[in-house]
């Protein structure tokens, strides 16, 4: 093994968190291991104050293995970190979508609902958190516009309309949104 695998540690104070770098590096360069200095960093991420930003808080939000951490309130009223799907990966998602059916509209409807149906749960499975139960609603619906664009653009006959898109969507559902993982299981 030549790397440790990515985390994130949550500590009080900017004091805590030098002493903790300082002797992780020692530890793991006992293993000949050594800390990514481009991807090693400090973010100070504070819960929302009652009158707005903290007057030192640099950064609200951080990206970390495709989603983006912010802070929110739970139902009960607390403060809580809520990941939700990351603005690049969701993008890129989208246009890997995009480029599939316009490179495979010529096949037959069922065959791409299969695979539609296999992205749709792929990405419910690692992005189904907690609290991201509408960029997952939002990422079906973009699926079945990209979906209904391409089978408009099979031929030169009159567009699909959102009509005939429903019925084809009623004889080949895509998945609902799915929270695979709740913060109660964690």
């Amino acid at each position: 093994m030549r790397y440790a695998d990515d985390f994130v540690v949550a500590l009080e104070d900017c004091q805590s968190a030098k002493r903790l770098l300082d002797a992780l590096g020692k530890r793991l360069g006992r293993y000949g291991l050594t800390l990514h200095e481009t991807k090693t960093r400090f973010v100070d991420f504070r819960r929302r104050r009652p009158y707005g930003r903290h007057w030192m808080a640099s950064a609200t939000t951080f990206d970390f293995l495709g989603f983006t951490h912010v802070w929110g309130r739970s139902m009960k009223g607390k403060d809580v970190v809520r990941q939700v799907t990351a603005n690049g990966r969701f993008a890129r998602a989208l246009q890997s979508v995009h480029d599939w059916c316009k490179s495979n509209r010529h096949l037959p409807t069922k065959e791409q609902h299969d695979y539609l149906v296999r992205v749709i749960r792929g990405h419910n499975a690692y992005f189904g958190l907690t609290g991201n139960g509408k960029r997952l609603g939002w990422f079906r619906y973009q699926v079945a516009r990209t979906w209904r664009k391409w089978l408009t653009r099979r031929s030169r006959r009159r567009s699909l309309d959102w009509d005939r898109m429903n019925e084809i969507l009623k004889r080949y559902p895509l998945p609902s949104v799915k929270i695979v993982r709740s913060w109660q299981s964690s």
